[in-house]
């Protein structure tokens, strides 16, 4: 028998390729292309960029850690700067300036309902001062009271201010009887506007004492913090010492007349509101030297 040799190759059907095929073709392409850009050049090129871009960044890290290490360049550099805290040492008492601290005055304008209260043991008598206002009546059958005299005086009864004040609204009632104001007087009175401002630049952080004093603060348009605030109408260690019922407000004739054995808010001129500050001083000072632990101004039922 004569035999037959038969060489078969075995080439891929042209309606697909293997897997390994198609990864040798995708290879070869990537090696003509580099062979390509070696050959023009350019692949060196690329290289060359892509080292200068990480030396640059290399360079700008070092950089950024030597200034937060404050120039240090021998030290790794903190990752975050110094953080320096300025709470006060509650174990050692504060030894510079840097440790004191400084609060606003806590009187304001539209503060009602103050959470504090203040001793009156840590005030000295420059603190104190009394204030009286006249009122005059506006509007419509003169139902508005509107502030047309403000006298204040010192702890030792010394008249710091005492003024005629012009209403915001044309007058109806001088009321003259007992607010001593007649037409003359508020011809050249300073505004409402300027006699608050002057006022408040006074009495603010001070502890103010007046009688009925809410009326007072009404009409001048402010509220003075209750701390501060201390009124011979409400304090019932004065109606004691008088000998009068503890839960009535009684006027401040009536108070000077019991316990000062004054005679204030006399003849037909109308009240003098420097004659009733300085009143309403003289009262806060008795029941002051009683020791009274709690001056400021109780609730009447």
């Amino acid at each position: 028998m004569s035999g037959i040799m038969l060489n078969l190759v075995c080439e891929p059907s042209q309606g697909g390729k293997s897997g390994k095929s198609r990864g040798n073709v995708k290879h070869e392409r990537f090696l003509g292309r580099r062979h390509y850009l070696e050959h023009k050049g350019l692949l060196k090129e690329k290289q060359n960029k892509k080292q200068n871009k990480n030396n640059m960044q290399r360079k700008k890290n070092k950089s950024r850690n030597t200034q937060l290490n404050g120039g240090d360049q021998s030290k790794p550099g903190p990752i975050f700067p110094k953080f320096t805290c300025y709470l006060p040492n509650k174990t050692n008492e504060p030894s510079s300036s840097a440790r004191r601290f400084s609060f606003p005055s806590t009187a304001s304008t539209s503060q009602r309902h103050p959470t504090h209260k203040a001793s009156t043991h840590t005030l000295g008598p420059l603190k104190y001062v009394a204030l009286d206002c006249e009122m005059v009546g506006t509007g419509l059958k003169a139902c508005r009271n509107e502030l047309a005299r403000c006298s204040i005086v010192t702890y030792e009864g010394d008249v710091i201010y005492d003024k005629y004040i012009k209403p915001i609204n044309p007058v109806t009632d001088f009321r003259t009887r007992w607010s001593g104001i007649r037409r003359q007087d508020l011809l050249h009175a300073i505004p409402f506007d300027q006699a608050q401002k002057e006022i408040l630049k006074i009495i603010t952080g001070k502890v103010v004492v007046g009688h009925a004093i809410h009326n007072d603060f009404k009409v001048l348009k402010y509220f003075h913090p209750a701390c501060q605030t201390r009124d011979t109408a409400r304090i019932p260690q004065l109606n004691q010492k008088a000998g009068l019922p503890v839960n009535e407000m009684v006027s401040l004739k009536k108070l000077t007349k019991a316990i000062l054995k004054k005679d204030i808010q006399t003849g037909k001129g109308g009240h003098s509101s420097v004659e009733d500050a300085k009143a309403t001083m003289e009262l806060f000072k008795v029941v002051e030297s009683m020791g009274a632990k709690t001056l400021s101004f109780q609730p009447f039922s």
